[in-house]
């Protein structure tokens, strides 16, 4: 099986969250893992974001992002991904951003594996023939 991740699960690899149990029982499997480079950066922005919150401290966001950027998961260029993920955000009024990892979904004929609610209830609300499965369905 080849699955498309989102920043949504890779934080939860390197960061314990609630369902980080099973992302981490994802990424133990022989499926193959793909993602757009843009998820560096958003991981790298979550992170971020929780070192403001106090959450975590600065070393260990760092050492979180090099997890993330050393774990394998095979990444691809964003550029050829937007003009899809445009028309997909038109159609969903959805950000761009998330729309990259859709497009990637449908371009590899891979299942999207999100834990981001937000995307999860808009694409319940539209027919896209892109497969999303939530993580705590994994």
């Amino acid at each position: 099986m080849t699955w498309v991740v989102d920043a949504s699960i890779a934080v939860k690899w390197v960061i314990p969250e609630v369902w980080s149990d099973k992302a981490d029982r994802l990424r133990a499997t022989e499926d193959r893992m793909l993602a757009p480079d843009l998820l560096l950066v958003e991981v790298a922005n979550a992170l971020w974001q929780k070192t403001g919150r106090e959450e975590i401290a600065p070393a260990e966001a760092d050492q979180a992002l090099d997890l993330v950027t050393d774990s394998g998961i095979d990444l691809r260029p964003t550029t050829p991904l937007l003009s899809r993920a445009m028309q997909v955000a038109r159609r969903l009024n959805h950000p761009v951003y998330d729309c990259v990892y859709l497009a990637l979904a449908e371009r590899e004929r891979a299942s999207l594996v999100t834990a981001d609610r937000r995307l999860l209830r808009t694409v319940a609300q539209r027919r896209l023939p892109i497969a999303v499965v939530d993580l705590r369905a994994v």
